[in-house]
Formats: structure tokens, sequence, C-alpha cells
């Protein structure tokens, strides 16, 4: 069960100048088992776990914000003594929000201790927080769930993970049965999907009604979590805001189509509560007149991501008969699983930004309707990416993009093998057609871990280049 996390991990531990790490994500996603992992592989480093759930009396600790009194306490409540060896892990803090403002005293007092920190719904407390916020004395990592090749991993199938962390443009190929494979597994991620407690019960049983008995448990899990995001709220409306954010993913947001009996203020704050919780993630339509993407959105316009795409298979009801049977071009083609799946990806690339906004892009007319999945930013450049299996020819909006914003790169991803060619075609525009021409790189959809380093790859050796 091995995460990519990790490696941010023992980086953070090495540094001289290393700030208490915050830990977040949605919960069950493995905020705890990340750091339990971190501790086995550093034997010589001693872990001191307090659930502050479970010891909610050591908030009046943490309000002194002296780490010496908040250490003799912890040390009292986990019978252990704290060394120079030892890695200090405060689970579930949210449960005593005075120790968040007090984590700046370990960095200024106990500089050599090694503090992390994790809770659930700790946005929440974030958010509606009445301490002064320890601003420049933490530092904060995001976990989501676990990706294609940590899947891959955890399955017992190295290989077929070194063949996506080892894929280069121009210079890998790969094979036509380890293609087939990856697709196979790819649909097999569709139903078991990244959360770590179904990848660990599918890696150990393969039993696949088991793996829907997890995903039972922690839907069951958010819905009773409604209840906490805020006071007065009514639970019905927000389980149909669920129930719609997992079953149309990557639609443009009406409110009314959630719900015509209520106000669309009413559903927007249903929305940014799940979205705090981190269950889903909004998509915001963007100008992408330059960069950053995020500099000039408009926030009304927007689509929204799942926290992962197991779990929503499991809220539309699609089960793994259904998934096996799709044909390869209906793993793009068919729903909306795979711009779920290459949204759920890009968070994961962007997890390390400090603006981790994804965006996309969209032209509404009576004649000249446009709409790109996703449009990031790699390398410096402004990136289209579109998720569909058709020819080049059938890529209108991908050309009206081109066309407005003139990029010299956009990326398809679909389900054949990688590809670069130059694009000749003819938009749209309101004034005539325009000609245009870029390169269109063409990925399955597997690879979408790789997509910064083919990015900054063909923007470095352009088509046609030796």
């Amino acid at each position: 069960m091995d995460r990519h996390q990790s490696q941010l991990l023992r980086d953070w531990l090495r540094r001289p100048a290393r700030k208490p790490l915050v830990i977040r994500g949605a919960r069950q996603v493995g905020k705890s088992t990340l750091v339990d992992l971190f501790a086995a592989a550093h034997s010589d480093r001693d872990l001191i776990t307090v659930n502050l759930e479970r010891h909610q009396e050591l908030d009046g600790a943490f309000a002194t914000n002296d780490p010496a009194t908040i250490l003799n306490l912890v040390s009292a409540v986990s019978d252990r003594t704290i060394t120079p060896r030892s890695i200090l892990f405060l689970d579930e803090i949210q449960a005593a929000p005075k120790a968040f403002p007090a984590l700046r005293y370990f960095l200024e007092d106990r500089p050599d201790l090694p503090v992390i920190a994790a809770g659930s719904l700790l946005e929440f407390l974030l958010s509606n927080h009445t301490f002064s916020m320890p601003v420049g004395r933490i530092e904060y990592l995001h976990l989501g769930p676990m990706t294609f090749t940590e899947f891959l991993i955890a399955t017992g199938r190295e290989t077929l993970a070194q063949a996506i962390t080892g894929f280069e443009w121009p210079t890998t190929r790969i094979h036509v049965l380890v293609h087939q494979r990856l697709l196979a597994a790819l649909r097999e991620y569709q139903f078991v999907g990244g959360m770590p407690e179904a990848v660990r019960v599918y890696a150990e049983s393969r039993d696949l009604r088991a793996v829907a008995a997890v995903h039972r448990s922690i839907v069951d899990t958010y819905r009773d979590d409604f209840p906490k995001y805020a006071t007065r709220r009514n639970l019905t409306r927000m389980l149909r805001v669920f129930n719609f954010a997992a079953r149309y993913p990557g639609r443009k947001v009406k409110y009314s189509n959630i719900s015509p009996d209520d106000q669309s203020g009413t559903i927007r704050t249903d929305i940014e509560l799940l979205a705090m919780a981190r269950v889903v993630d909004k998509v915001v339509h963007s100008q992408c007149t330059g960069l950053p993407l995020q500099a000039n959105l408009k926030e009304s316009v927007f689509k929204l991501v799942f926290l992962d795409i197991g779990l929503m298979n499991a809220i539309c009801g699609l089960g793994w008969d259904t998934i096996q049977a799709q044909a390869d071009v209906e793993l793009v083609n068919a729903g909306s699983g795979a711009e779920q799946f290459i949204g759920q990806h890009l968070q994961y690339l962007y997890a390390d930004r400090t603006n981790r906004q994804l965006t996309y892009w969209l032209r509404e007319g009576r004649a000249s309707n446009a709409e790109v999945d996703y449009v990031a930013d790699f390398s410096g450049q402004i990136v289209p990416i579109e998720v569909k299996a058709g020819r080049t020819g059938t890529l209108k909006s991908l050309h009206q993009f081109v066309a407005e914003k003139r990029v010299p790169l956009a990326v398809r991803f679909h389900v054949e093998q990688p590809e670069v060619q130059t694009v000749n075609a003819q938009a749209k525009r309101k004034d005539g057609v325009q000609p245009v021409q870029y390169q269109l790189l063409s990925l399955p959809l597997y690879l979408v871990e790789r997509l910064p380093y083919c990015v900054q790859a063909l923007l470095e050796r352009p088509l046609g280049r030796d």
C-alpha cells in the first residue's frame, strides 16, 4: 500500500528547516495509514501517535502554547517518552481546535521534533476558525485516493506500473500486450477505485463483492457526515446534491437540474460544503487568456469531479459486469467515467501546487458552442485536454480553442497507443472559418500520470526534429 507521497514525507523529514506538516484530504483516503507506513520505513524513528478525538482533554494543554507542557501531557496519555528520535503525530486534530495554532510554537521552541497533524473534515476547522492561523509556520501535504500506478503496485503488478512510470516520449514504446493488460487493469480500477480500504480488500482477496461492501460502508460514512458540515441543513437535499455529483461528473452544473424546488443559493451552499469536505471538486470555467489560468475564472460556471471513480460507480449502480463488458472505445465514450478518471489524476498532479483549482473552457452560443474538458498548465504552457476516442476531425472544440488562444499543443486521452501528429484543420469563428495547425499529443488514459513529462519533452523537442 505504498503511496507516492511517502517520498514527500521523506524529503520533509530530511530538511533542516522543517516545519510542522499538516496532511489534508477527504475522509478515508489514508492519511493516518500514510504516516504509519512512513514511520515503519524509518525504523530508527519512534512514532508517537495521539488521537485527539480520544483525548479531547488535551485541548486545554494546547491552549497554553507551551510545547514543554504539551509534550509532558502527551507523554502521559500515550505512556511514551519523547526522545530526539521521536516523530509526533497529532491525529484527528480537528477535535482539539487549540492544537492547530499551537503548531507554530513547536517550530519556534522545538524545531528538532518532527510534528505531523491530520484530521477528518479539517477544512471546516480551517474555514471557520477563531484562532490566529500559524501562517508561514506550517506546511501542507494534500492526499487524495490512490492513483492508478499506486493501485497497480498494491495489487502486485509492479511491472505494469513501471511501464507507466518509465514511459518517456518519444523513446519509449509500449508493447501491444502490455497495452492490453493496462487497459484491462484500468477496468478493474474503474470498479475498485482508489480508496485505500477498497484497494487493500481487492489486493488481498480479489473478491468484488467484498469491495462493493467497502464502497457501501464508505458512502454511508460520508452521508453520516452531512450533519457535521453545517447545522440546519436539509439532509435529503444534501443527499440529492451528493448523488448528482456522483452521477454527472463533467457536466456543467445547473442548480435547477439538482433540485427545481430549492433556491440556487441554497444548492450552491450545499455544493460548497461538499467541496470543503473534499467529496467533490469544482472544475471552473476559465477564459484562458493567459497564466495563471485561475486569474480569469468565471466562478458561476463550473462542473464537478467526484472524489473517487470507484465510489462514483458504486453510487451510480455500475457493476463489474457492465464495466467488464465495455469495448475499449467505451472506456472513453460511454458515460463520464473517463473524464472522472482524468480529473481525479489531474488533482493528484496539482496536489503540491499553491493553487490547486482545476479549470476548463466553455463557449456557449447559438452556432458556436465549444467545450474543452480540462485546461491545464505545464512547463509554462496552456494545455487544452480532451477525453474522447474520436478521429482528429471530430475535435472541433480543440480546433476552436487553438484558433482563439493560439496554443501550439493540445492533448487527447483515448485508448490507443501514444502518438503525436500535426493537425491541420478548420475552426469556425464568428467572422468565418480560420485554418489552424497544432501538435496533438494522443495518450492512452493510463498515461495521465506522465502527462507533465510528455508535455515538457514535446515542447523541448518539437515534431519533426530528430
